[in-house]
């Protein structure tokens, strides 16, 4: 997998936080299309990070 992500499990979960923030804010705004896009680009962003984040130590 390639290493867009950080080497640490606490830097790890602030990420994966921030993207569900993102996601929680597209959420809200569906009904746009600025909306709807932010949603599907945090959603493949929080999946990837979690899968990233499986794979950490420390």
């Amino acid at each position: 997998m390639n290493r867009f992500f950080v080497n640490n499990r606490r830097d790890g979960a602030r990420i994966i936080s921030s993207g569900l923030l993102v996601f929680t804010i597209g959420a809200t705004q569906l009904n746009n299309g600025w909306g709807q896009f932010t949603c599907l680009l945090s959603t493949a962003l929080c999946i990837y990070w979690g899968l990233a984040y499986r794979h950490l130590d420390k």
